[in-house]
This record gives C-alpha cells, structure tokens and sequence, in this order.
C-alpha cells in the first residue's frame, strides 16, 4: 500500500491559527457567520482545557482536516464515551482519504483512553458522512431526528 502524502496528529494551543481557517469554513457549512475571534477563543479554550481532543490532518505545513470529539460518560455502562462532534476536510484535500484517517485517528483514541464507545450523529441528508460511516462499519441507531452511530 502507498504512503498517504499526508499526517495525522494532535493539535495543541499552538495549532489554533492553522486550525482556524479550518474551523471558520466548517461553521459556514452548517449556516453560521464568520467570528474567527470567537472561534479562535473557542478552540483556545478547548485545547487549554483539554476537555476536547482535535486531530489535526496535515499535507506537508498545510493543514487540510480536522476532527474533534469531546469526553462524556454514560452511567449505564459506567465509563467514558467519546463523541465524535466534528469532521472537516478541505474541498482541495477531499476525495484522498483524510476523512477516514481522521475518523480511524479518532477510534483509536477513544480505545487507547479506555472508552467503553464513540458515538456520533449526523443529518440525515448528510449522505457523503453517512456513507464514509457505513463504509466504516458504524452502527445506526434508527429512529432518531438525527442518525447516531457507534463504532463496532
């Protein structure tokens, strides 16, 4: 198998100004106005905390993708739950496998800290997320106003 031309790794506060641009264009995907002072306070925040974990995909210094999951716990099952809060990839870098490796990123994280899951949810016309998740072998939770998925 061939190398993937890019990388994977975690961001830190000193990532926030290659996350932003990133970020910005995320929320104008889902109809938000531009605030790169309040997402840049926002991402800041997160990473200070560490109440969020954002993976960051990089082709050379480019930064191409994101994801970001943040930690709850479920009391049924007694143990910490990941979820799976955002994905985006550049339009320039789709279509080159940076979607999976951040969602793959992403499940080994939530195995490596013990989680008992990682769940997720999208729109139901979100028909490219819902296909890179099936792809996955997520599971659906149906009857929902929105999809919620599982890994395996």
């Amino acid at each position: 198998m061939a190398e993937r031309a890019f990388q994977i790794a975690r961001a830190t506060i000193d990532d926030v100004d290659r996350i932003l641009p990133l970020f910005e264009a995320y929320r104008r995907f889902y109809q938000r106005p531009p605030d790169l002072e309040a997402s840049r306070r926002f991402l800041l925040e997160r990473l200070a905390r560490g109440d969020a974990a954002l993976f960051l995909a990089f082709d050379g210094d480019d930064a191409i993708g994101f994801a970001q999951l943040y930690p709850t716990y479920t009391s049924v099952d007694v143990g910490r739950i990941w979820l799976f809060n955002d994905l985006y990839v550049a339009e320039r870098a789709r279509r080159r496998g940076v979607a999976r490796a951040l969602l793959e990123r992403s499940i080994e994280h939530a195995r490596d800290s013990g989680a008992v899951r990682l769940q997720l949810e999208t729109g139901l016309d979100n028909a490219s997320a819902r296909a890179l998740y099936e792809s996955g072998g997520w599971v659906r939770i149906t009857g929902c106003f929105y999809d919620f998925w599982l890994t395996r």
